[in-house]
């Protein structure tokens, strides 16, 4: 699979489906999510930033390329210490591509270790792509392979992840993350809702690589999962724009994340849904870049922030998508979270 990545950085495990596939807008795409159709059987049509929302994710990298880095410093130090200088990175395409770089280069500069990162794809209700598994393990011991992703929402992929490697023995299921704010795990850089800028664009900072794909049709039983790559946006990628701007930022001698609070993001998903009554709590999306994805490729309902956080420059990017998608925002008092959005039931309109 092609990116804009250096091939040094990271490997895909994916196969190539571009032009195979035509891109959906929201609106139809969230039309057929809802009619019982997977979304990883379509590919969403790429936003295409404006100029002022271009300004905001500057303005969100300025603000957070510290705690990010930070975060990726205190992540590849807990990795470190688990699986040593014989790590491989397996990281969850594509939200996790980014944090792993990060983490390899922090790794080759702090311990000289040379760590092999590779890109699989796993999918919410379809598990991960035994393919890839199958390829990694052929390869690797089971014990060197850690997984690597951004951050957690409400844990659907981290409860994925583990049902998935239970018939991969040896294989560890824990997840490493740059932030979690639901609480799930120790193997992360914080525990508080920051905003990794990455999230704020799709392809554009994640090495021009569509999420992934799966539809028997072009993806057969020998194949691994697929993703389109997005040459006619090369003129707009800042993938190795935000890699510089945090790894520019790290520090070798940082200290311990704060302890997660008491309880999980999935409780307070669920009283979110009660508050609002959602009866499904896949139209919730908590924490900022979770929130970002429902403002850029769903058909939004509504968007959340914390109590006090109106005014607060490092949600801009947010607030602007909410402006020009006319979605309303509200405080809320979030705890594990600093905002969330809700998905619009279309069945509602």
């Amino acid at each position: 699979m092609r990116s804009s990545y250096l091939t040094d950085d990271v490997t895909f495990l994916l196969k190539d489906i571009t032009g195979l596939v035509e891109p959906l807008p929201a609106s139809q795409r969230e039309q057929r999510i809802q009619s019982g159709i997977h979304y990883s059987e379509m590919l969403p049509l790429e936003y295409r930033p404006t100029s002022l929302y271009m300004d905001a994710y500057r303005e969100a990298l300025f603000h957070y390329s510290q705690s990010t880095a930070d975060a990726v410093c205190r992540a590849a130090e807990k990795i470190y210490a688990r699986k040593g200088a014989g790590v491989v990175l397996v990281s969850l395409a594509r939200a996790g591509v980014p944090a792993a770089i990060l983490i390899k280069h922090y790794l080759k500069r702090k311990y000289d270790t040379d760590a092999p990162h590779y890109a699989v794809s796993i999918i919410r209700g379809r598990g991960i792509d035994r393919n890839a598994m199958d390829y990694l393990l052929a390869r690797y011991p089971a014990e060197s392979l850690q997984f690597v992703d951004g951050w957690t929402g409400k844990g659907a992929i981290t409860r994925q992840l583990s049902a998935a490697l239970e018939s991969y023995p040896g294989v560890s299921p824990e997840l490493a993350v740059l932030s979690d704010p639901a609480g799930l795990t120790d193997l992360c850089g914080t525990h508080e809702d920051i905003l990794i800028p990455s999230s704020c664009l799709n392809s554009t900072v994640s090495g021009l690589v569509s999420r992934t794909f799966l539809r028997p049709d072009i993806i057969g039983p020998e194949d691994f999962h697929g993703a389109a790559y997005y040459g006619e946006l090369a003129g707009e990628d800042v993938s190795y724009d935000f890699i510089h701007s945090v790894e520019a930022c790290f520090r070798f001698d940082i200290d311990a994340p704060a302890l997660p609070r008491g309880r999980t993001g999935l409780e307070e998903v669920e009283e979110i849904a009660s508050r609002y009554g959602i009866a499904d709590i896949n139209f919730i999306k908590p924490g900022i870049g979770e929130a970002t994805r429902v403002l850029l490729r769903r058909v939004p309902w509504r968007l959340l922030i914390a109590q006090g956080r109106r005014k607060d420059p490092r949600l801009n990017h947010l607030l602007r998508l909410a402006h020009e998608r006319q979605v309303p925002v509200e405080e809320y008092p979030l705890t594990n979270y600093t905002a969330c959005g809700i998905i619009r039931n279309l069945a509602d309109v």
